[in-house]
């Protein structure tokens, strides 16, 4: 019994002895990791950054427009016969009050030789009938008789001279021809439209404006119009009208903006853009809207700063193509980090690779590479 006391003993000695030399190598590689860890340099993101400084900031809004000529009607006759003459084609260019159609007027023409003979018969028997009226021989019922008779003639006269004007078709403005519907020998009807006529030196572009923004637009202002088939090239506009009561389904407001178009390039229906300036800032902070990180639904842009990277917290205003304005979150004199934002965090080292030289020379300024 003593025996196997002594012999447990032993065993239980030599498990602890065991144990305990385990447990050194442990220590000092923990020991040796650690160290060898603050060793280690942390990572270094390369990026690039632009100053932060007040600028000129326009806010825009972009919409699109629906683009018509200034003037577009379709000539329809004012009597009925037969078509004589059609001196115009498709494509034409013509003036103010230049004949473009003419029905057949024989009988009009007849009608109004016969009208102006019998006026000059009465206006020679009311001149004879005034001498015999002042002479006492004629009475004054006959003398206004002949005075009457006059006044018919000549409204007469003016009747067929205005039957005679309807047989023809004159330009109402200086434009062109986009159609002609008749030929030479058609018989047409009152009221028919026969040419269709368009003035393109000036376009109208009709835009439908959301009721936010419209308070920002007056007449008289001044925007630029692009076309869509026209790629980058642009056009001056001016406001000529703004509704007063808005569309009752799409709750919009319709302006109208009136461009000059005297080469022609414009031709109504085109897909078109309008850019309002609806806010002209003198001095807001901005950055590009690239730059802008969205980190668990906050907007943030980093900085670099002491040669690591700060994250700022911003609030944004208004947005105009690729820039958007910074309202809290950033100061001017900042430096944005704007190639590199996405792969950095708060209080990472950062090597920024196009730092100007004289931005070198301060010693607030972040680690850089030269170049």
């Amino acid at each position: 019994m003593y025996r196997m006391l002594m012999l447990a003993g032993c065993c239980v000695m030599a498990l602890s002895f065991l144990s305990g030399c385990g447990e050194t190598p442990s220590h000092a590689q923990t020991a040796q990791e650690n160290a060898t860890a603050a060793a280690a340099p942390s990572r270094t993101v390369n990026v690039q950054v632009e100053p932060v400084a007040p600028r000129p900031f326009k806010d825009i809004l972009i919409l699109p427009g629906q683009t018509e000529a200034l003037q577009d009607v379709r000539l329809a006759m004012d009597a009925e016969g037969r078509v004589d003459w059609v001196g115009v084609e498709k494509g034409d260019l013509v003036q103010k009050g230049q004949e473009l159609l003419r029905l057949d007027a024989d009988l009009v023409a007849a009608q109004l030789a016969k009208a102006k003979a019998d006026l000059a018969l009465k206006q020679d028997l009311a001149t004879r009938r005034q001498s015999l009226f002042q002479q006492a021989v004629l009475s004054k019922e006959e003398h206004d008789q002949a005075l009457t008779e006059l006044a018919v003639a000549k409204a007469t006269v003016t009747e067929a001279e205005t039957a005679l004007s309807r047989t023809v078709i004159r330009a109402p403005f200086t434009g062109r021809i986009n159609n002609v519907t008749v030929d030479p020998g058609e018989y047409v009807v009152k009221g028919e439209p026969v040419i269709e006529m368009v003035n393109v030196s000036t376009i109208r572009v009709t835009v439908s404006v959301p009721e936010m923004d419209v308070r920002h637009l007056n007449v008289g202002q001044e925007v630029a119009v692009s076309i869509d088939a026209h790629g980058a090239d642009r056009w001056d506009g001016v406001v000529d009208f703004v509704a007063w009561k808005a569309d009752d389904a799409t709750k919009t407001f319709e302006v109208r903006v009136v461009v000059d178009n005297k080469d022609g390039r414009i031709r109504p229906g085109m897909a078109s853009r309008v850019a309002f300036v609806r806010r002209d800032i003198p001095d807001a902070l901005t950055a590009p809207l690239f730059a802008v990180v969205d980190r668990g639904g906050e907007r943030l842009l980093y900085v670099a700063q002491d040669g690591v990277a700060r994250a700022r917290q911003i609030v944004i205003g208004h947005i105009a193509q690729d820039r958007v304005q910074v309202l809290e979150g950033l100061a001017a004199g900042d430096w944005l980090i704007v190639t590199g934002h996405k792969d950095v965090e708060d209080g990472m080292p950062v090597t920024v690779q196009n730092m100007p030289l004289a931005a070198r020379e301060n010693t607030a300024t972040p680690q850089v590479v030269a170049q």
